[in-house]
């Protein structure tokens, strides 16, 4: 999906606090053909650091899971953003600010047969702006472990609020995604995903201002959204050592926005302790049928948005993951690993403007991460 209109670097966090599984080669060297399994019980700790664009965001995140009995799992999450914001959006229409987001998420898994069923609840609060989002999801796999069907389905119940008014707005959020994985051969898997997205409510930002001839007016959004992405992923493992990976995802929606995704990466394991991941990806998208950088007239919608503008922008990342051998561990600990990561961010837009300057606006962002895994 494109980046969520709420700020570009909520968006990056929320993509990146917990890394994504780093590709193990060994995995797909022999595919073993066996039921579902629920996830190994776990302890995760994460520190990220986001600077770009004038916004800093920081923060930590506890996750645990344990398998409890009769085929049930349960996690928990505990995840803080404290974000320092001094974006282009904040210093030409309001002052700059701190705040702090906090997110609860809690989560049961129940394995039957072939087949996990997940529910979850999650949390999400700020000074103005708080999330509760119920979600459920179905995998089952077929042909003896070759295929996974996953279907997922979540509510979110938001409200938007204003600091300094007393305004106050509610956004409904329905999304459905269908997925399937299939081992193509014993060195091989494809994904394909697809996702829907119904919103309806208050999707602008109250703080947010357009133009009409220079002049500033508040943002005014529908209040109905519908987004639909799919995408595919293959990931092919060259020796116990090696894998690369390649993934493409088209979006569109009723405000005319199509976007398009590109990603390549590889793994590389330098011993048995050592793992380097590398990865690109690049992300352009069209502009909304009612952003403009400056209207020439009053319009029913109009939006200054930069996330809703045409743009596109690359990431460059890294990451090298320790596994820890285990006579180092703790006792009850049979499996640890610690990994470092860095993301370079670029974005060039092509028709918002720094008002300031006139020139077209275009910024850089880094993104920091140290996760750590204990298995027990």
């Amino acid at each position: 999906m494109p980046p969520s209109t709420r700020g570009e670097a909520v968006a990056a966090t929320e993509l990146q606090r917990w890394p994504r599984a780093l590709l193990l080669p060994a995995c797909l060297a022999a595919v073993t053909l066996s039921a579902a399994t629920l996830p190994e019980d776990r302890l995760e700790a994460l520190y990220h650091s986001y600077d770009g664009g004038g916004v800093k965001v920081t923060g930590p995140a506890l996750f645990a899971r344990k398998n409890i009995a009769w085929g049930l799992s349960a996690s928990a999450e505990y995840y803080v953003d404290t974000i320092s914001s001094a974006s282009i959006d904040v210093v030409t229409s309001a002052s700059p600010y701190d705040e702090e987001r906090t997110e609860y998420s809690v989560g049961f898994e129940w394995l039957y047969g072939d087949s996990v069923i997940g529910v979850g609840y999650t949390n999400s609060d700020e000074d103005d702006y708080t999330s509760d989002t119920y979600s459920l999801a179905v995998s089952q796999e077929m042909f003896s472990g070759m295929s996974t069907v996953t279907m997922a389905y979540s509510h979110g119940d938001d409200v938007v609020e204003r600091v300094d008014t007393d305004f106050r707005d509610h956004v409904d959020r329905d999304t459905f995604g269908v997925g399937l994985t299939q081992v193509l051969t014993p060195t091989m898997l494809a994904t394909v995903n697809y996702e829907a997205v119904l919103e309806e409510g208050y999707l602008n930002n109250p703080y947010r201002s357009a133009r009409i001839l220079g002049a500033q007016i508040p943002e005014r959004y529908p209040r109905t959204r519908t987004g639909q992405a799919l995408g595919f992923e293959l990931l092919k493992s060259w020796n116990r050592k090696t894998s690369i990976r390649g993934g493409y995802q088209y979006f569109t929606d009723t405000w005319e926005i199509q976007a398009n995704t590109a990603e390549i990466g590889a793994s590389y394991y330098i011993d048995d302790e050592w793992l380097i991941d590398l990865s690109y990806r690049y992300y352009t998208q069209d502009a909304a049928s009612f952003y403009s950088d400056n209207f020439d007239r009053e319009y029913n919608y109009m939006a200054r948005d930069k996330e809703l503008s045409s743009f596109n922008s690359q990431a460059i990342g890294g990451r090298l993951t320790w596994n820890m051998q285990r006579d180092n561990l703790p006792l009850g600990v049979h499996r640890a690993k610690l990994t470092m990561g860095y993301d370079y961010l670029m974005f060039n837009y092509d028709d918002f403007t720094d008002i300031r300057t006139g020139d077209l606006y275009d910024f850089n962002s880094h993104v920091f991460q140290i996760y750590f895994s204990a298995f027990y």
